[in-house]
């Protein structure tokens, strides 16, 4: 209990040095205060992009493989061989149709295809709008929500009606704030009925997973102007795996039966890619492990110059103080109660620092979030990391002042005067 008691006096000692020296202690804060702001914000920056990104690359599902002409990576270890995926054939609706038919594991398949065209309303139009050619399963492989109308009837998608269901920007560009259902736009030259809006998705990571500023047609429709066999239509197969079965199980079969189709050897290499959100994860991974580490580097830098400073000023409050040491040493003090005095009043000023800083990164984050669509995050993990920071460099900037007080002579200390 003793011991507690003079900790107890060491810190409402340290409280009131702090208290006295109000503008050392400032300046003091100042040089943490922005060093935990360097290093949290980048912290939190990177977080809230990586978060941001994950989000994106979630909405494509993690039970869909893509197939597609390029690969989303280079398998581990290689380079991106573009010139060899350059010369491989597209997926084709002829292959959509074989792996509908045969594919056991499959849950849903989609062909989609699209091409960038002129969607006029009026005097309003659209320019470069993405027209989005979709075979049945679409509506259930992205999942979306209707604002306003409804999705094709399966006669429409089959028979390649002329309707379609448009996004949000789409919608507000062309019909500044009417009802679109109902009314025809102009799509390749021809009356296009909208029988569908979708719901507002805002900005997204990767092009062609947000709807916002997309038209969406069957794909008969969509045949008759856009020629899907061509690079310039990025046709591709989505497929969804069952509820029981794991995607690596369906991509193995995918892999399968389109070598089959495509009749290659057993030495041949594939001639396809089966894109699955696993891969971004991974690469992801890679990526933002080294961004924290470099992150981590250089905000370290701002946190020793602010440590500097700390220590720097408790050398000053430590000579200062000197005669103060030498009574407190002659009416007993031990060397633990003197050192706990200025180890306490230098992890106070690092903290004090290290919550400012932090404050300035709330506050950052919060206005960032309710002015943009990007979102900003600032964890509990960041939060902890900057207390923690600010304890740590505060008890190591202030050790050695410290120490050098608790060992000083009585005597020579009491009789020092400034």
């Amino acid at each position: 209990m003793k011991i507690l008691r003079q900790i107890w006096e060491s810190l409402r000692i340290a409280l009131q040095a702090v208290n006295v020296n109000r503008l050392r202690a400032l300046l003091s804060l100042l040089g943490i205060t922005i060093g935990i702001f360097a290093i949290i914000s980048i912290f939190t920056m990177v977080d809230s992009l990586e978060m941001n990104i994950r989000e994106s690359v979630s909405s494509l599902g993690s039970d869909i493989i893509y197939v597609q002409k390029w690969p989303w990576a280079p398998e581990e270890g290689e380079e991106y061989a573009w010139w060899k995926y350059m010369n491989r054939p597209l997926p084709s609706l002829a292959e959509y149709e074989f792996l509908r038919e045969n594919s056991r594991l499959a849950k849903e398949l989609c062909f989609v295809a699209g091409a960038q065209r002129l969607i006029e309303y009026g005097n309003n139009t659209v320019e470069g709008a993405y027209i989005a050619g979709v075979s049945d399963g679409f509506q259930e492989l992205k999942s979306f929500e209707l604002q306003r109308g409804r999705y094709f009837s399966p006669l429409e998608a089959s028979t390649g009606r002329n309707v379609t269901v448009i996004g949000h920007d789409v919608a507000t560009e062309l019909f500044r704030g009417a009802n679109p259902v109902g009314k025809s736009i102009q799509v390749f030259g021809r009356k296009v009925v909208v029988i569908g809006v979708v719901e507002k998705e805002g900005t997204g990571m990767f092009e062609g997973m947000v709807l916002d500023d997309i038209a969406v047609v069957p794909l008969h429709f969509l045949r008759g102007f856009v020629d899907i066999r061509s690079d310039m239509a990025s046709p591709e197969i989505w497929v969804q795996a069952r509820s029981n079965v794991h995607v690596d199980e369906l991509g193995f079969e995918l892999r399968q039966l389109l070598r089959s189709y495509r009749r290659l050897k057993p030495v041949e290499e594939d001639s396809f890619a089966l894109n699955q959100t696993s891969i971004i994860n991974n690469q992801l991974d890679q990526l933002f492990s080294v961004i924290k580490i470099a992150g981590f580097f250089i905000g370290i830098f701002s946190i020793i110059v602010g440590g500097f400073g700390i220590a720097n000023i408790m050398f000053v409050s430590v000579k200062e103080r000197t005669h103060q040491i030498g009574i407190q040493k002659a009416l007993g003090a031990k060397k633990y109660f003197i050192l706990f005095q200025f180890l306490f009043e230098s992890i106070m000023l690092s903290l004090a620092g290290g919550v400012i800083g932090l404050l300035i990164v709330f506050l950052g984050a919060t206005a960032v979030n309710a002015s943009s669509d990007f979102s900003i995050y600032l964890t509990m993990g960041n939060i902890l990391t900057g207390l923690g920071i600010s304890s740590l460099i505060g008890l190591v900037s202030g050790i050695f002042p410290a120490w050098q007080g608790a060992r000083m002579d009585p005597v020579t200390a009491i009789n020092t005067t400034f």
